[in-house]
């Protein structure tokens, strides 16, 4: 018998009813939870404010898990897309799921949160937005920028996969 299994009482009867790792909303109030395969409760089982702080954002383009992007007003419906600094386009925040567009995204803010979407980072090192790849980062002490690129710091690695951001307003660099 599987583990997410429990036995209940319900109108005098007992019955065996399955735990549930998600909500649905109201159809699942007073049902029995469980968590996921990473030992955490499913934000969509906690209460209005509490759980991770995000946005859900329909996407312009495909996103990968991990990219940073930029929210940004497309005829009055908040969008977003990958940050891009060689186009101006700072980082608001990024997703941890990868989204087809013009799909849904959800998308975290920066600072204080951590961006566990990432690979091949060095701990300790800070990262800022690679002008080379749009939603991408690169070691601030390896980044060279041209005329008119963003620079703008995102976080430092806490792990070979886990980014610790910041909000940093972006600058724009100008060679003198």
């Amino acid at each position: 018998m599987s583990s997410n299994i429990f036995l209940t009482l319900q109108s005098g009867i007992k019955k065996w009813v399955q735990a549930i790792s998600a909500s649905t909303g109201a159809s699942d109030a007073s049902k029995i939870v469980m968590t996921d395969a990473s030992g955490k409760l499913d934000s969509t089982l906690m209460p209005t404010g509490v759980g991770a702080d995000t946005r859900s954002v329909v996407s312009s383009e495909n996103l990968a898990a991990g990219d940073f992007v930029n929210e940004y007003d497309n005829a009055g419906t908040p969008t977003v897309r990958k940050a891009d600094p060689a186009n101006g386009r700072p980082a608001t925040g990024y997703v941890l799921s990868a989204v087809t567009s013009p799909a849904n995204a959800t998308v975290y803010p920066l600072g204080g949160t951590t961006n566990t979407g990432k690979s091949g980072l060095t701990i300790g090192s800070l990262y800022v937005l690679d002008p080379a790849t749009a939603g991408a980062v690169i070691t601030a002490a390896s980044a060279t920028l041209a005329n008119g690129n963003l620079r703008q710091v995102v976080g430092r690695a806490v792990s070979a996969t886990a980014l610790q951001t910041v909000h940093e307003d972006p600058i724009e660099w100008q060679a003198s």
